[in-house]
């Protein structure tokens, strides 16, 4: 983790990390002058950070000064959001809260119409993708290369691919096809609410996929299986004790990384409303 030194009116310290600097300010009294510098040299240090993850996802139509401030403000966020007592490292809560951000800038200002988050994030991940294989192969990948890499259907992919169409559309503003005096806007119906619940779910299947398969496992029996605990310890060989713990260390990180995926604007525990 990057280091800096910091030397104010009222402390000399050795390097310190950026979570002992957040700790340090979280312990000074509100209107203390040293709170706002240690909230300045907190956000400086972690600023190369932002512009790295803006910079995974340049050159897909979005200008990279546009996405640098994202993730910046995003960064701004996540320090004023952090919370030292829950012995998180700051990354592990930062890097989330910055990719969030830059995803949601995609969602919301990138695409024609509403394409589940899973689908958008997988056309995100899409253009490395090609070019890692391309270089390893010397070809171009077949779809079901990308999909083997991705690890998805060849199906999902092409159907991702499909919906890149809906990328950048003309504007709603834009005279519409065949009418006179009608723009595009006037013949659009309103969203239908359960589509967030949809988007929400695909959104907390790709979180699931990235657990490890035993916690995965653990998972599926409990909750589409109806199992007991005592069951799940008998199947895979373990103490119920040990799958309770396993059982809460996954939906704690399910958890984590679904609110930080949705930005919410408060603190780590709670949707936005």
């Amino acid at each position: 983790m990057t280091t800096l030194v910091v030397t104010t009116s009222n402390i000399t310290a050795p390097p310190v990390t950026t979570e002992q600097l957040l700790r340090t300010l979280h312990r000074l009294p509100a209107g203390h002058p040293d709170r706002e510098l240690l909230r300045a040299r907190a956000i400086e240090n972690n600023l190369p950070l932002a512009k790295r993850l803006a910079l995974h996802y340049a050159g897909r139509g979005e200008r990279f000064d546009d996405l640098a401030q994202v993730a910046a403000l995003a960064l701004v966020r996540a320090v004023d959001r952090y919370s030292p007592d829950r012995n998180c490292p700051f990354l592990a809560f930062a890097v989330p809260t910055i990719l969030g951000a830059l995803k949601r800038h995609f969602r919301d200002t990138a695409w024609g119409m509403r394409v589940p988050r899973s689908t958008q994030e997988l056309l995100l991940d899409l253009p490395a993708a090609t070019s890692h294989l391309t270089q390893l192969r010397g070809r171009p990948p077949t779809p079901a290369e990308l999909g083997d890499h991705l690890g998805v259907d060849v199906d999902v992919l092409l159907a991702a691919i499909a919906a890149a169409q809906v990328y950048r559309l003309p504007s709603l503003n834009a005279p519409a096809t065949g009418t006179d005096d009608a723009d595009l806007v006037d013949l659009v119906g309103t969203v239908d609410p359960g589509y967030g619940c949809v988007d929400d779910r695909m959104e907390l299947g790709s979180l699931v996929a990235t657990l490890p398969l035993r916690e995965r496992r653990i998972l599926t029996m409990r909750f589409y299986g109806e199992w007991t605990q005592a069951r799940i310890a008998a199947e895979i060989g373990v103490s119920q004790m040990h799958v309770s713990r396993l059982l809460s260390r996954a939906l704690t990180q399910l958890r984590v990384a679904f609110l930080a995926s949705a930005g919410d604007p408060a603190h780590p525990g709670a949707k936005p409303s």
